[in-house]
């Protein structure tokens, strides 16, 4: 047996039924107990990301708008364009309907990570604010293992899952691919970006964070809106194939390939976490940062990450790759179907570099917001002195990542992913009370004497 296929033994057991049953379930717990609060709240939720706090003097060390631009430079990334490929080359069509489905319970969960991050936050040496599952794992829930397990589990990700090797490998691959630029040059032009980004701290992040991800979202989103006028007439049957194939994967390319409903919902759940991270703990680490008088309001706009990453963004790139049937061609994966969608959908080869502009510049964020997220558990772990090394490893790793294969890429970004998830879910769940208690607070005092901070 070799590393590879080892490599898809350890990710089928890690991302089978049971952690997708407790990812989902998780999330629809939350809802349930919430009230439908990703719906009934989500206008609320949106004018907050785009409103500022009238206390200004609050603690914290970036705005909230920052902050979730954090939690987004870290979310919207190549899965947003590769891992959406990959997700339909191995489940189909119907994976897009199993990502929007764990996206609308993962708002739910979204909504209680940014709430206790802010609930359970700490200021550490340097003065700077520390939170995130270690944090209310361990003085909400009580429990140093489980804290120390997710922080161990969250540097796995930084190193070698979502924050650096895939991203690398994204970015290198389409500017070779569309601009014919050197793999070696790129590396090397990005890895000392990435260094000048990354030890400025939180602040630099933030604020680069802040001009960087607004600009390529609308700049993607709208490509992606000028396909769907140009074929217009081919969306309703998109629509359709992608909500029959969640249910009879035949529907789309047949049973002969051994493509079934639970391939279709494994790929669209995992693909969809990986893409928006709701449940892995990732993005509250970047919530507890902002300064902010209530955890409640955090946690609203924290949850509208979610809706931005998945619901607007991945369901863009799906329905393209599905309306021009890029999807299921054959030598075709990864960022090059995206590519080949595009180019198919717009009727000329300018798709590609539209799809190659985003990609860069999501993958560039993602790498910026997991080396935060990294830090953060770095310093739970052993103190302020283990972050500069940390920031030294991944710097090199970030040099590195050019010339690893893919399949092996996503094989370790899923592993580590799925591990960091369940010391997360199970901190959700024990205080999961907590979250709604907070809640119901915070809106009896907004309908009365007005906001206030959440209880310590």
């Amino acid at each position: 047996m070799d590393l590879l296929q080892l490599l898809e033994k350890v990710d089928s057991f890690v991302w089978g039924p049971p952690l997708l049953i407790l990812l989902v379930g998780t999330g629809a717990y939350l809802t349930f107990r919430l009230g439908l609060l990703q719906i009934l709240k989500l206008p609320l939720a949106l004018k907050y990301v785009f409103s500022r706090e009238k206390d200004q003097s609050q603690q914290g060390d970036v705005s909230p708008f920052a902050a979730l631009c954090t939690a987004l430079s870290a979310t919207i990334g190549t899965g947003n364009i590769v891992g959406v490929a990959t997700a339909l080359k191995a489940g189909g069509p119907g994976a897009l309907f199993w990502m929007w489905l764990a996206a609308f319970f993962g708002m739910a969960t979204k909504y209680a990570e940014g709430l206790l991050a802010v609930k359970y936050r700490v200021v550490d040496e340097n003065g700077q604010m520390s939170g995130g599952p270690m944090y209310y794992l361990e003085r909400g829930l009580g429990n140093r293992f489980l804290a120390r397990m997710f922080a161990v589990f969250g540097i796995g990700v930084a190193f070698l899952g979502i924050g650096t090797f895939p991203q690398v490998n994204a970015i290198t691959e389409a500017t070779q691919g569309a601009f014919g630029l050197p793999k070696l040059l790129t590396a090397a032009v990005l890895t000392v970006l990435v260094a000048m980004v990354t030890l400025g701290g939180i602040r630099r992040i933030s604020e680069t964070a802040k001009r960087i991800v607004p600009f390529a979202a609308v700049f993607y989103i709208a490509a992606s809106v000028m396909i769907l006028v140009l074929n217009a007439d081919k969306v309703p049957a998109t629509v359709s194939l992608i909500i029959q194939s969640a249910f009879a994967p035949e529907a789309a390319f047949g049973g002969a390939l051994g493509v079934t409903m639970l391939m279709a919902m494994r790929n669209g759940v995992a693909r969809g976490v990986f893409s928006n991270e709701s449940g892995l703990g990732s993005a509250p680490i970047a919530a507890a940062a902002a300064r902010t008088n209530s955890c409640v309001r955090q946690g609203l706009i924290s949850m509208t990450g979610t809706f931005f990453d998945t619901i607007v963004i991945c369901t863009m790139t799906g329905i393209v790759l599905v309306m021009t049937g890029a999807w299921n061609t054959d030598g075709l994966a990864g960022a090059d179907m995206t590519n080949a969608a595009f180019n198919m959908g717009l009727g000329t080869e300018i798709g590609q570099y539209i799809v190659t502009i985003g990609l860069v510049f999501f993958a560039f964020t993602t790498i910026l917001g997991w080396n935060y997220y990294g830090e953060r558990c770095t310093e739970y772990l052993v103190g302020v002195k283990g972050i500069r090394p940390f920031k030294i490893v991944y710097i090199l790793l970030v040099a590195s990542g050019a010339f690893l294969k893919l399949d092996t890429i996503w094989l370790l970004a899923d592993i580590v992913n799925g591990l960091m998830a369940v010391p997360n879910l199970i901190g959700l769940l024990g205080l999961s009370g907590v979250v709604v208690a907070e809640t119901r607070a915070y809106f009896a005092a907004r309908s009365g004497a007005g906001e206030t901070c959440c209880a310590r």
